[in-house]
């Protein structure tokens, strides 16, 4: 099955990179989001990345026009009608992602794949609030999405085998390496990268190191690209949390969320994406 028309649900970071991505290997794209504000913001940054690369001579003048050519938003999920593939972005909450399925498998055609971008929860179990289990499937996207080459690809109970071959395919034209994993609790990498944060917030929370001596042990040691706290802030904390949670729910104690975690989620700091975090970005 060719994917030549897409529709990403969720305009926030990683929605916005997803498009991005779908539209640089030739798919229209439909970026559909609850606000209309948050929608036109992902395509002005999408607008913004793309004169970058033009300024620094990566992409050709012409090319960054027809890839926003390939993007328009709407506010309404009854716009997926015609589309082969809808890939799911929203909060890492099961009951909201449960809630876009329920309403996405009643309006999109029979043989459209339904797909999640989900950091940690069942496949299998998002699939199940559908009728085509068959056509469900997680493709989870590194972030930034228009950047990181990974994408894990990870078949429900009931997924088609054509549909993780289409899906697997897709991934290598948006210019990804696909890896296929099992349905399991945090998957390969957040299974692995969030107790590693979650360590270093304890760390901290002990008084060990401070948090700037902490992030470069980990640079100038294992030689990570950003240190821990960097990378939860610019993950997002709530994010951080949440999928700690559905970890902590699923595998036990040795994945609780960190109570530094939690009160510095609880008290607003949230990392790059409001501006405060571990470190101040404003």
């Amino acid at each position: 099955m060719s994917i030549e028309k897409i529709m990403v649900v969720g305009a926030g970071t990683m929605g916005g990179g997803i498009a991005q991505t779908a539209a640089a290997c030739g798919c229209t794209v439909i970026l559909a989001d609850i606000a209309e504000l948050r929608a036109s913001a992902a395509v002005e940054l999408i607008r913004k990345r793309l004169e970058r690369r033009t300024a620094a001579g990566k992409i050709p003048p012409g090319e960054k026009e027809l890839l926003l050519s390939r993007i328009s938003t709407t506010t309404s999920l009854e716009d997926c009608g015609a589309v082969e593939l809808v890939i799911e972005a929203a909060s890492e909450l099961e009951t909201v992602k449960q809630a876009i399925f329920r309403q996405l498998d009643a309006l999109a055609p029979a043989a459209t794949i339904l797909a999640s971008n989900t950091s940690a929860i069942s496949i299998t179990r998002l699939a199940a609030v559908t009728a085509r289990p068959d056509r469900f499937i997680g493709m989870h996207f590194m972030n930034p999405a228009h950047i990181m080459e990974l994408v894990e690809v990870i078949p429900g109970l009931r997924t088609a085998p054509e549909v993780i071959a289409t899906i697997r395919a897709l991934s290598e034209r948006m210019g990804k390496k696909p890896v296929v994993v099992a349905d399991a609790p945090g998957f390969v990498a957040n299974r692995l990268l969030m107790p590693a944060i979650n360590e270093a917030i304890q760390t901290l929370q002990e008084g060990i190191a401070a948090r700037a001596d902490l992030d470069l042990v980990m640079k100038l040691g294992p030689g990570q690209p950003m240190g821990p706290l960097e990378l939860a802030d610019f993950i997002g904390l709530d994010v951080c949390l949440e999928i700690l949670e559905t970890l902590h729910r699923e595998l036990g104690e040795k994945f609780r969320p960190c109570p530094l975690l939690r009160k510095m989620v609880e008290g607003g700091k949230l990392g790059r994406k409001n501006g405060e975090g571990f470190y101040d970005y404003r």
